[in-house]
C-alpha cells in the first residue's frame, strides 16, 4: 500500500516504514503528524485518485527531529561591475516515520 501526500510544496510517495525528509514542521520529536493532504492511495489492486484530495484519507506519522540539509553556495556576479555576492544557505527539514495510511 502506498500514497501520494502534498506537504511543504512538494509531492512524496510514501508507504507505512518509510523515513522521509519534508520541510520543517512544527511538532517536536516524538510527536505524531496527520498529513491530510492525500492525493493519490494505492492498496494493490485498486487505486484512489483525488480531486484533488481523496476524501476522508490521512497518513499518520510519526516525527523524528529536526536537521539542516548540506550547504549550497548561492553566488551573484555581474561582469564588468564589480559586483559580486557570496551566500551560503542550509535547507532545515523534519524526518518522518510514516506508520499508517487510513481511508474512510
Amino acid at each position: 500500500m502506498y500514497a501520494v501526500v502534498r506537504t511543504g510544496g512538494k509531492q512524496l510517495r510514501v508507504s507505512p516504514g518509510d523515513v522521509v525528509k519534508v520541510e520543517k514542521l512544527p511538532q517536536g520529536t516524538g510527536e505524531t503528524v496527520e498529513l491530510s493532504d492525500v492525493l493519490l492511495v494505492s492498496s494493490g489492486e485498486e487505486t484512489t485518485v483525488g480531486t484533488p484530495t481523496v476524501p476522508n484519507a490521512k497518513v499518520i506519522c510519526m516525527s523524528l527531529g529536526d536537521g539542516k540539509g548540506k550547504k549550497i553556495v548561492v553566488y551573484k556576479y555581474k561582469r564588468r561591475k564589480g559586483y559580486a555576492r557570496k551566500r551560503g544557505h542550509r535547507q532545515e527539514f523534519t524526518r518522518l516515520s510514516i506508520r499508517e495510511i487510513r481511508v474512510g
